[in-house]
């Protein structure tokens, strides 16, 4: 068995590869890249095999979004390698950036990894996409050190010191293949975003951990496959965010999932009167999509009950602490509300 295999995941990305795939192969050596393409219409394909071919092509299908796109390419390297390494095409990699990343998991129980995630556009600041490790508030409300909703920190060295979090980042997300497989991939469900936090706590719940290594850095670019601004990206996070919530929380659903559907009520009735029409709309239709797959959601919630691992949560409100006490930052949130 091999020890690594880096998996870009591409779609109509020739862009995005032109710029960022000459980074990860210089910088990635000895290990395997490979580029799992989910039917791109671009020519892709044609300009990876002419300028990298010693990267190992895997050529999905059709494209069914981030999550399927990703189990069908891993499920064809099963039993190949004893890590994935798995990396947006929109970012840009460092010198020695896998390394430190794979000496976090001498800690058997570490499940998945990242590195710091810093702005391609802004590289003084933290991106938006995992920060310097993800965690989840109370509400099920993802939030990073580095970066709360919209705010990004500038990197001032505040967060270099190793820490377990919630999740990791699906920008770049070193993790144990066996354990890929093991909770049988991202949920397809979600098609794309907040996938990877949902992998994260079902492997939680059986007990394993999860951990930022600041040692090594990468840039990413962030939006290049959906803008952040984006409608669609609204609703994937809207939905997405109710589905991980309703599979996952263990202790009684529905009275945290009418508080979390009002405090969604009240970002769409913000949306709407700051002109945001679209927004209001792609709300309200993340609702329709929770009522439609709440008896496949309520399935997969009965399944994960009999794993008995912990979560770690921040027990406050982000929203809270946000807007109504002003802390913008991570490092003003009281930390005698995190898990320890």
């Amino acid at each position: 068995m091999q020890k690594l295999a880096v998996v870009i995941l591409n779609y109509n990305g020739r862009k995005h590869l032109e710029t960022f795939l000459p980074s990860v192969v210089e910088f990635s050596k000895p290990f395997n890249i490979i580029l799992a393409d989910n039917a791109s219409k671009d020519d892709s394909i044609s300009f990876v095999e002419s300028r990298f071919p010693e990267i190992e092509i895997i050529r999905n299908e059709r494209n069914d979004g981030f999550a399927k796109g990703y189990n069908d390419a891993l499920e064809q390297l099963k039993n190949r390698f004893e890590f994935y390494l798995l990396l947006n095409s929109d970012v840009e990699v460092t010198e020695n950036w896998i390394n430190p990343l794979l000496n976090v998991f001498e800690d058997s129980e570490i499940a998945a990894c990242q590195p710091k995630i810093r702005s391609y556009q802004d590289k003084d600041k933290f991106e938006h996409a995992g920060a310097a490790g993800g965690f989840l508030d109370k509400d099920y409300f993802p939030f990073c050190r580095g970066r709360i909703f919209e705010t990004t920190e500038i990197d001032e060295g505040q967060y270099d010191y190793p820490i377990e979090i919630t999740w990791t980042s699906g920008a770049a997300m070193l993790m144990r293949a066996d354990l890929f497989h093991l909770a049988e991939g991202f949920d397809e469900t979600f098609f794309a975003h907040m996938e990877e936090i949902d992998l994260c706590l079902r492997l939680a719940k059986k007990g394993y951990k999860f951990q930022c290594n600041p040692l090594s850095t990468v840039y990413h670019l962030g939006g290049g496959t959906l803008p952040y601004n984006s409608s669609n990206k609204i609703f994937l996070n809207f939905r997405n965010n109710l589905f991980m919530l309703v599979k996952n929380h263990p202790g009684l659903l529905f009275p945290k999932l009418f508080r979390r559907m009002a405090l969604d009520g009240i970002a769409a009735i913000k949306f709407l009167f700051s002109g945001k029409i679209t927004f209001f709309w792609k709300v309200f239709l993340s609702h329709v999509a929770l009522y439609r797959n709440l008896p496949k959601l309520l399935k997969a919630r009965k399944a994960l009950k009999s794993d008995d691992g912990v979560v770690h949560y921040f027990h406050g409100s982000i929203i809270w602490s946000f807007f109504i006490q002003k802390n913008k930052f991570f490092s003003q949130l009281n930390s005698r509300k995190f898990d320890t």
